[in-house]
This record gives C-alpha cells, structure tokens and sequence, in this order.
C-alpha cells in the first residue's frame, strides 16, 4: 500500500506551477517596457537635464526644483500646467458629453425588444468606422475643410452667407469645436458598441416583467437599465476620461502645434511635446508626466467611488 502512494505521487503532476510559467512572458514585458520606464521617468522628474544646443545640461539633481517651475506663472502672467490643464478637460467635456447621450440613445434603438431593429450588425460596423481612421487622418481632413481656402469657406462664400472667408482656425469656439467634433465622431461608435454590449446583457425578463406591470421607458432605464448597465459605464466613462486626459493627435496636427488661438487648445500632452522636442527636457518632462499620473489617479478614484457609491 505504501509504495503504491508512493507511485501515486511521482506519477501526479502540479500544473499550478504553469500557471505561473505561463505568465511570465507577461511581467518579463511588463517590467522591460512599462515598470522600468515608469521608474525612471519619476526619476529624471528630480534632475535638471536637458539640451542647451549641443551641450547636454546635466543630470543635475534639483529635488523638486521641475515641479516648481511647472507652477511658476510664465511671462504672459499664467501659470502653463494649470491653464494646459483646463484646456484638456474643456476639450474633452465638450466632445464627451454629447458622445455618452448619443450612444446611449444609439444603443437603446438598437437592443430594443419592441422595436426590433433588423441588420444590426451591419449599423454597428458603420458607426464603427470612423473609429478606425487615424487621428491624424481626420484632423488633416477637417483642417482642409475649414482653412480660409477651402471647401467650406467657399460654400459659404457661393451661397451669400458671409463676404469673405473666416479664419476658423484663429477663433477659440470654432477650434475647440473642431476638436470636440472630432473627438466626438471618432469615438461615439465605441462608446455605442460596449453600452450595447452591456444592454444585452440584461435579463430580457426583467423588462418584460417590468413592462407588464406597467412601467414607462423611462422608469425601466433609470430603475432597471442604468443600474446593471452601471459596471460598464463606469468602464467606458473612465476610460474616456484617460483618452480625453492624453489627448494629443487632434489638436495637434489642426493648430500645427501650435495650440491656437493663444493656446486656448494646447493640451497637457502637447505641452508634454513641448519639452520632448528640441530641448530634449527630459527632467521638465518626466515632472509633467508624473502630474498627468497624478491627475489621472485621482479623477479616475473620484469618478469610480462616485458613481459605484450612487450605485449602491
């Protein structure tokens, strides 16, 4: 008997152990080229070192000499982090906004048991599509669109509706519409998809009991819909939030770089740019990337605790 258990336990083998072989590979890249470079932005955050020229400045340890001028007004009388910051959550608040409304109101036309919506595949792929093209792509468009020789100034020209082209790209609400525009089509049929997703995922008794008992549309959205599609949202909102946080090719490419007008649609990752570029500010840029770590850390704990609170 003994040294049949014997046996018994050289012949069973452990597979906890692959478990943990199989997700090496994943911490190996993880800490090569997430954890290492995370790690050593917080470090170059605390040294002055930069290009000057040709001459390389540093490393020269500074402690939080970066983060003190990040918060020094500069010479127009403003402070750059805090206006940079503001820009970037205007930006995405008015692209965001309408972007939630339309796709929820897209994904319950769709999922609806009453209207059953026929080739709905076919629509989701067409919402989708825009998603797919590059930023860079859409914001060359629409620069094209709107610069003061093309197709849209002439329209308006054509039709009487203004005597001379307009410079849509030197008015702050036209650019920091464009962008939200943008935004807002990339994205909504994302946005539109993942909602749908998590509506279908609903019990379709609950609705039918709900409609027998004679509820309204909206009592069943606000007391059955919105509850238990609350975990997605909170996904999609916050994840949102962080591209809206890193937004940069859009605005970019339309003002050049430039953030125009007067920096009105200069965001936190453009001015990130700013230091990566010729001067190569890599202790300046390292104290901007620990403030965008930092902001995005704190809206994306708000945000969850809020909303999973009034859930509960």
């Amino acid at each position: 008997m003994g040294k049949t258990k014997k046996a018994e336990k050289k012949k069973s083998i452990s597979y906890a152990k692959w478990g943990y072989i199989f997700i090496i590979p994943f911490f190996v890249v993880y800490v090569i080229f997430t954890l290492y470079p995370q790690m050593l932005t917080i470090y170059n955050s605390f040294f002055e070192y930069y290009r000057d020229g040709l001459n390389v400045i540093g490393p020269n340890f500074v402690g939080l000499g970066n983060y003190a001028k990040l918060f020094s007004p500069n010479t127009a009388g403003y402070i750059p982090i805090i206006r940079f910051t503001l820009n970037t959550g205007i930006l995405w608040i008015i692209g965001a906004v309408p972007q939630f409304v339309v796709a929820m109101l897209l994904a319950l036309f769709f999922t609806s048991t009453r209207l059953n919506i026929k080739g709905q595949q076919f629509f989701k792929t067409v919402i989708y599509m825009p998603n797919l093209i590059m930023a860079s792509a859409f914001a060359m468009l629409f620069f094209a669109l709107f610069s003061q020789v093309g197709p849209i100034n002439q329209l308006l020209i054509s039709t009487g509706a203004i005597d001379k082209a307009i410079n849509f790209l030197a008015i702050k609400i036209s650019v920091r519409s464009l962008i939200a525009l943008m935004n807002f089509l990339m994205w909504f049929g994302n946005t539109t998809i993942l909602l749908m997703a998590g509506i279908q995922g609903i019990d379709e008794s609950l609705f039918e009991s709900a409609r027998l008992d004679g509820s309204s549309s909206t009592q069943v959205f606000f007391h059955i819909t919105m509850p238990l599609l609350m975990p997605i949202f909170i996904y999609v909102f916050i994840t949102s939030m962080i591209g809206g946080i890193q937004m940069f090719d859009v605005p970019q490419v339309l003002t050049n770089g430039k953030g125009t007008p007067d920096n009105t649609s200069m965001t936190l990752i453009m001015y990130l740019n700013q230091f990566l570029g010729i001067s190569k500010n890599y202790g300046m840029a390292g104290a901007v990337s620990v403030l965008l770590f930092i902001i995005t850390a704190i809206l994306s704990t708000f945000v969850f605790r809020t909303i999973a609170g009034n859930k509960k």
